[in-house]
């Protein structure tokens, strides 16, 4: 009675009540007895009846929170569906059920509805804002490939069949939970940031002040972040996916810190939701890191992207790698694709994944694999700027080594580039602070840094790909390739010889003065002669490029400080 529970009394014998010793509203002590009992001979007293259970049956209590489960699913909704395949549009269960592995998925405050008691009924709401339109939880993905918490990864989903994908109160509270959970944890994060921002006619302060971005700010540095976004996203959506580690986005995307009735308040004229962050806009300026097909290539490059923070693969294959000795052309002034060519080569076949392809796309960066394991990489591309390393390139560069840094990855750096970009174009983009910033990062980085010269290697551009000095990386190796010099070849000629070209008036015979005195500073700056004077650690077979990587990787320490992380730029 004290704890207002029913208990069963068991008698030890079969027989006949002959006392009952208490009464209603008793106070019974241990040990007291309640009834008395005269044993009898019972017919069939001593047969043990065996209920017979249905493991099927489901009782009411039960049958209410199905019944509540199901209206949260697609299943449940067949008209919401129907509108999003209409349009060649999955929905946001098919995208989480996608991302990951069966079976392996708990979701968190699937019952809730949106905050607007005040406006509809209970049963409306149950019907038109299913989960608030949020769809938050723990699950595994890759992980076939990564056993244990490895493979665990906290999934957020804007629902835009619910009110546009629109934040509000109660989807604002699961998302902030999720986000603790994954803080607390360490758990990484990826979140489907489709929709319109914050919800018309719904204060977020109606239950409480939402933290959702604090506690999404706070993830930087301290565990993976990947947003995908598809069709519109704006506003808050849109700064989450901003805040974001890597941000993949379908082609036909718009992202925007605005949409278009924001834009209108504002009294910045009335533009089509299409108008807002076209893909062709942000894939370009580096606010886009992947461009996908669309959501179920979107979410194949998530967990691909997802599994370099995950650690090592057992399985992999690679090409043959004396390809990489006739990678580079014989006539040292062509422009080639370091890509096919160098980069995918070097890499186990299909693990190379490149971050803002079209921002800056001279200064290359990504991921990739070497026998399973996961690498870091930044490189000059010759066919754009000869491979000078331009503003943009220096920010992106910089950005992408906090990311390593962040998460224990080594880094190898391919250079191939006639230093840094000048001119009064380059100094309007702010070149002194940028490139600046990628001395440093290279310099601060805690994870080891792995340098490759594969042909040119000139100037302070070079210097910021070794982190300003040869004795920064583990090794600082080139190929056979590799030329040195403190500026390009053809420009110190033009400078140091400039009187003695000026004053022979024969053409063919200033050529020639030309040919002979670049010859001179390329046979001085070859490999080979800084090898002899221990500038490089070594000048190295190409095809032996991954045993030396391999090998110095598997020699070094995770990290060669114990300090804090650092968060990752959005930038």
């Amino acid at each position: 009675e004290a704890m207002k529970m029913e208990y069963v009394v068991s008698a030890e014998v079969s027989g006949k009540v002959a006392r009952v010793s208490v009464a209603t509203g008793d106070v019974v002590m241990t040990n007291q007895p309640l009834v008395f009992i005269l044993p009898q001979e019972v017919e069939g007293g001593d047969m043990q009846q065996e209920e017979a259970i249905d493991l099927d049956y489901i009782r009411p209590d039960l049958a209410e929170v199905e019944e509540r489960w199901r209206i949260t699913r697609d299943e449940g909704r067949p008209e919401a569906v129907e509108k999003r395949h209409k349009f060649g549009l999955r929905t946001a269960r098919e995208n989480v059920d996608d991302l990951l592995d069966p079976g392996s998925f708990i979701e968190y405050g699937a019952f809730v509805v949106a905050n607007q008691s005040f406006r509809y009924s209970r049963e409306q709401l149950l019907k038109m804002s299913p989960s608030d339109g949020m769809i938050v939880g723990i699950g595994n993905v890759n992980g076939r490939h990564f056993s244990g918490k490895a493979a665990a990864c906290c999934a957020i989903a804007y629902d835009y069949t619910v009110f546009a994908g629109t934040q509000a109160t109660m989807n604002h509270l699961k998302v902030d939970r999720v986000l603790d959970v994954a803080y607390e944890q360490k758990i990484p994060v990826i979140v489907y940031a489709e929709g319109g921002g914050g919800r018309p006619g719904e204060s977020l302060g109606r239950v409480t002040k939402a933290h959702t971005w604090k506690a999404y700010a706070r993830l930087s540095g301290e565990v993976p972040t990947i947003a995908v976004v598809n069709r519109y996203c704006f506003a808050g959506n849109a700064s989450l996916a901003g805040m974001s580690a890597i941000l993949i986005a379908t082609k036909d995307s718009n992202i925007g810190m605005a949409g278009p009735a924001m834009i209108e308040g504002g009294g910045m004229g009335v533009v089509k939701p299409s108008e807002i962050g076209p893909m062709e806009l942000q894939r370009k300026n580096g606010v886009v890191d992947i461009v996908a097909e669309d959501e179920a290539d979107a979410t194949r490059l998530a967990k691909q992207a997802m599994s370099y923070f995950q650690g090592p693969l057992q399985d992999w294959t690679c090409a043959d790698q004396r390809l990489l000795r006739r990678s580079i052309p014989e006539n040292r002034l062509r422009a080639f694709d370091v890509r096919n060519s160098v980069i995918e080569t070097i890499a186990d076949t299909g693990t190379y994944l490149e971050l803002r392809r079209d921002f800056a796309p001279g200064f290359i960066t990504g991921f990739m694999r070497v026998e399973g394991l996961p690498v870091g990489l930044i490189a000059n591309d010759s066919r754009h700027l000869g491979g000078a390393v331009d503003a943009d390139g220096s920010d992106k560069g910089a950005r992408f080594l906090q990311l390593c840094d962040a998460f224990n990855i080594p880094v190898l750096s391919l250079i191939d580039t006639p230093g840094f970009m000048v001119g009064l174009e380059s100094e309007a983009q702010a070149a002194v602070r940028k490139t600046a910033r990628l001395f440093i990062a290279a310099h601060k980085l805690g994870v080891p840094l792995f340098s490759v010269v594969i042909r040119k290697c000139y100037g302070l551009g070079a210097a910021a790909m070794i982190a300003g000095a040869k004795d920064e990386p583990v090794f600082s190796v080139a190929w056979p390739t590799g030329e040195f010099g403190s500026m390009g070849l053809e420009g110190a000629v033009m400078l140091s010889h400039r009187k003695e070209m000026e004053a022979e008036p024969d053409l063919v015979k200033r050529k020639a003065l030309y040919d002979e005195q670049v010859a001179k500073l390329y046979a001085a700056g070859k490999a080979v002669e800084h090898a002899t004077l221990l500038r490089i650690d070594a000048v190295i077979d190409p095809a032996d490029t991954r045993r030396w990587l391999l090998q110095g990787i598997r020699s070094c320490l995770t990290r060669r400080d114990s300090g804090p992380r650092r968060y990752v730029d959005t930038w």
